[in-house]
């Protein structure tokens, strides 16, 4: 942490070698067991009067504008509400010039901006924001049926009659599949299934910055919060689960495929139970803190917004289009066409 009107520097101490505890996810579900606690002890909290999303910020940091939406906040911030405690953040690594910078490249590279955008999102506010996400470990069992096909090559001899009406024989290769049923079972096990717990920010643009190297993540200590907000989690413990069975649902999929070999597969039914006192072993969680840059700008009355990773520096959002440009791209390409054409 640095003082922005002395300059003084204060590490934060982090101890990189304590793993973060994976929590129970049974023992969560019941409220008694529930670890709820503010994120630390000056922190307030506020609601944005137009998406409604609540974040936390600690003095002497002020609401401002919100992050997402960036509409003026005037409601008086109030002491923030207890959470599920975060066990790890992954620290801001990426400041703000540099994202900025990040911006300023993303959109050079867009086709068919309009004059003035990049002048203008440079004028963006850009603000860092740490948004909750779940992680969830455990031991997956499917059962499966469906059918393997094997390729395999045979010479085929055949007739054709040639333009001077003579029949020729020959010979060409043909290729068949030779299906044959199939059942089993499939253990996996999962580590990590990252889903995000806020859905104040565009969940495309969000998955499109995504790429975190949870390597880095740090026991949680309020300290990281100094200058930043924190998006308070929007979807709760069981809902993130829901939304991470999906996820593992394609890496079952890839590996009942996998285990049924041959050149081709075809799964009939794929049956994973999701009871969570029988199917399911070792079922545990973590509730993390990621960073992210967040922003938005007004281009002829309408808003743009962006996101940027704290951590990797990628960056989405939306962009407007010069619609002259691309009227003149396609008027070049049909006289470039017509002249091939007439060539041709």
């Amino acid at each position: 942490m640095e003082c922005p009107y002395c300059g003084r520097r204060e590490a934060i101490a982090r101890n990189k070698t304590s793993l973060l505890a994976e929590q129970s996810f049974e023992a969560h579900l019941n409220e008694k067991h529930t670890q709820l606690a503010a994120l630390s002890g000056q922190a307030v909290e506020v609601q944005c009067p137009g998406c409604r999303a609540r974040f936390t910020f600690e003095p002497p940091t002020v609401a401002g504008k919100c992050a997402f939406c960036n509409t003026n906040i005037v409601a008086q911030p109030r002491t923030a509400s207890p959470v599920v405690t975060p066990g790890g953040v992954v620290p801001f690594t990426i400041g703000q010039r540099q994202a900025r910078e990040k911006v300023s490249e993303w959109l050079r590279q867009r086709w068919f901006a309009p004059k003035g955008l990049k002048r203008l999102s440079q004028h963006a506010g850009l603000q860092g924001i740490y948004l909750p996400f779940w992680t969830y470990d455990c031991k997956t069992c499917s059962q499966y049926r469906g059918k393997r096909g094997d390729r395999h090559t045979r010479t085929e001899t055949y007739t054709m009659t040639d333009n001077d009406g003579r029949t020729i024989t020959d010979t060409r290769e043909v290729v068949e599949t030779h299906w044959t049923r199939v059942s089993g079972s499939v253990d996996y096990a999962f580590d990590d299934v990252l889903v995000a717990a806020a859905e104040s920010v565009d969940q495309n643009h969000l998955r499109a910055v995504e790429g975190w190297d949870l390597s880095e993540l740090a026991p949680y200590n309020a300290s990281y919060l100094s200058g930043f907000k924190v998006q308070r989690y929007q979807i709760n413990l069981k809902e993130g689960f829901e939304r991470a069975k999906k996820k593992m649902e394609t890496e079952i999929r890839r590996a009942v495929e996998c285990k049924i070999g041959g050149d081709e597969q075809c799964i009939d039914s794929l049956s994973t139970s999701y009871s969570l006192s029988t199917s399911y072993s070792d079922i545990t969680f973590k509730h993390i803190l990621l960073p992210v840059w967040t922003g938005a700008y007004e281009f002829k009355g309408r808003r743009y917004t962006i996101v940027v990773n704290g951590q990797s520096g990628k960056v989405c959002g939306d962009r407007p289009f010069s619609w002259l440009q691309i009227a003149l791209a396609i008027l070049v390409a049909i006289v470039i066409l017509g002249i091939l054409v007439s060539v041709l």
